[in-house]
């Protein structure tokens, strides 16, 4: 199937969290809260403004986090294997200032992303590049004629699974595998793997 497009999304299933990264480094237990545990973006989003605020966080203190911080195990090599056969493309609600050095270490695959909006090295809030952008992104491919397979792990990513052709829960958290039985939810990369060739190979 050369017209496919394969869509994941960044933290949870190839990176680990960066917010839960910074918490663990700052003992700021206040900015665990992902994606995972608020479905509201915007609601998400002003509460780790307000929390870097009021303790001086700086982009360079997350950017530091984010210089150490692995790919989760395997995660190369699932994305070199896939990008050998079929085209695929990174949706994450994350930013181009906080990502660079986790596409460095992906082999800067193609990135969909938002932008912080900076003053003096503090993070004063944020710019999305459209609201809903996964899921519009997924539609987009499907009115170019590609099938797309999709597969991200929070409540942000489920409406691009949702209009995505095939589409699996990947490491997923308890409360969204529940909420959400209709995905398919696998563990490790190679299951993942058999699910992507599978709707490859059709």
């Amino acid at each position: 199937m050369s017209n496919c497009i394969i869509a994941l999304d960044l933290e949870g299933v190839l990176s680990p969290e960066i917010w839960i990264s910074v918490a663990e480094q700052t003992k700021i237990d206040e900015l665990r809260l992902t994606t995972r545990d608020i479905a509201n973006y915007d609601e998400l989003m002003r509460h780790r403004l307000k929390i870097l605020s009021e303790n001086n966080i700086k982009l360079s203190d997350i950017q530091n986090v984010i210089e150490n911080l692995p790919l989760l195990e395997g995660a190369r090599e699932f994305l070199d294997e896939l990008r050998e056969f079929c085209q695929v493309v990174i949706l994450s609600d994350t930013f181009a200032e906080f990502a660079k050095p986790i596409m460095k270490k992906l082999g800067y695959p193609t990135l969909f992303c938002h932008n912080l909006q900076i003053k003096d090295n503090k993070i004063i809030g944020y710019k999305l590049r459209m609201q809903n952008q996964k899921q519009h992104a997924i539609e987009a491919f499907k009115s170019l004629n590609f099938k797309v397979f999709a597969a991200g792990d929070s409540y942000n990513d489920i409406s691009m699974l949702r209009v995505a052709d095939k589409a699996c829960l990947f490491c997923a958290p308890n409360t969204v595998k529940k909420e959400f039985p209709g995905f398919k939810a696998v563990e490790e990369y190679g299951e993942l793997m058999a699910e992507v060739k599978a709707f490859y190979y059709i």
